[in-house]
């Protein structure tokens, strides 16, 4: 397979998964799949991450990810 195409994919990957995030969040749902109300609060987010409380909101972020993970990783585990 051609370096281009192992890229390509690295990436199709990668937005994938990103896509998903956001189906994980129940942000799809919540607004109705209204693509302009996500990408607002998408540019609210990375608006926020360039305030000087951007430190602080990223760790708040990163801390409650963490634990949504851990806590379905757990889940998961228990079979449940």
């Amino acid at each position: 397979m051609r370096t281009w195409q192992v890229e390509r994919r690295k990436r199709t990957r990668h937005l994938i998964e990103l896509g998903g995030l956001v189906v994980k969040a129940g942000i799809v749902d919540l607004t109705n799949d209204d693509r302009a109300i996500i990408y607002g609060a998408l540019l609210w987010i990375a608006a926020k991450l360039q305030s000087p409380e951007g430190k602080h909101s990223r760790d708040s972020w990163a801390a409650r990810g963490k634990q949504a993970f851990n806590a379905e990783r757990h889940e998961e585990k228990n079979g449940q």
